[in-house]
């Protein structure tokens, strides 16, 4: 874990941008599509976290971008070159444009300056979506994930991030994978060799303190 200086210094508000990931009612809202992965990003405090982040964020004038996952009604450019795709495709509840299932969950509120990114394939939050130019636009050079799924689309945020220059900063009980154990794992031996991990509160001290 960084020192409070260490962290701070990254999390300067001009240069920091906050970036939920698929935190979405059809995700991790009551009727998800996965029910597992819904009850653990709120069994383990990692939606209420994300939620307190994106506030402290308004307060703090941090730009806030919640990256969503969707597809249209008829699949039109849906990827569909892994068996991830292809399930999505039978469950019972879609990602589809346009419905409840690709708004962003309570308890997150979102503001009128935050950013609201949808893509419509691929597995990347930043990969081939608005996100990168807009974080180049807004002068972002830290960027902190959160949201889920540690197993896929938290991992490729936060590779695609430092591939392309930012720093990634990753508040650990802000994020949520299944099973349960699977998230501690895949930070330890994979987030913690290209991102700064941290956690909740240390961030929210550094977006409250005083300025100068």
């Amino acid at each position: 874990m960084p020192s409070y200086e260490q962290l701070s210094e990254l999390l300067d508000p001009v240069t920091t941008v906050l970036l939920t990931v698929e935190c979405q009612q059809g995700v991790v809202g009551q009727d998800s599509a996965l029910p597992e992965l819904a009850k653990e990003a709120r069994s383990s405090g990692a939606l209420a976290n994300v939620a307190r982040l994106v506030a402290a964020a308004h307060e703090g004038g941090v730009q806030v971008i919640h990256a969503v996952a969707e597809r249209r009604p008829d699949g039109r450019g849906a990827s569909r070159n892994a068996r991830l795709f292809r399930a999505a495709e039978r469950l019972p509840v879609q990602q589809l444009t346009g419905t409840t299932a690709v708004r962003i969950a309570s308890p997150i509120e979102v503001a009128e300056e935050d950013f609201v990114v949808r893509r419509l394939h691929g597995l990347s939050p930043i990969a081939g979506t608005d996100v990168d130019p807009l974080l180049r636009n807004l002068g972002c050079r830290t960027l902190v994930v959160t949201g889920v799924s540690a197993n896929v689309a938290i991992p490729n945020a936060v590779f695609d991030a430092v591939n392309r220059g930012y720093t990634a900063v990753v508040p650990a009980d802000a994020i949520a994978g299944v099973p349960s154990d699977y998230t501690p794992a895949m930070i330890r031996n994979t987030l913690a060799l290209v991102a700064t991990i941290t956690a909740t509160d240390d961030v929210l001290a550094c977006l409250r303190r005083p300025r100068r």
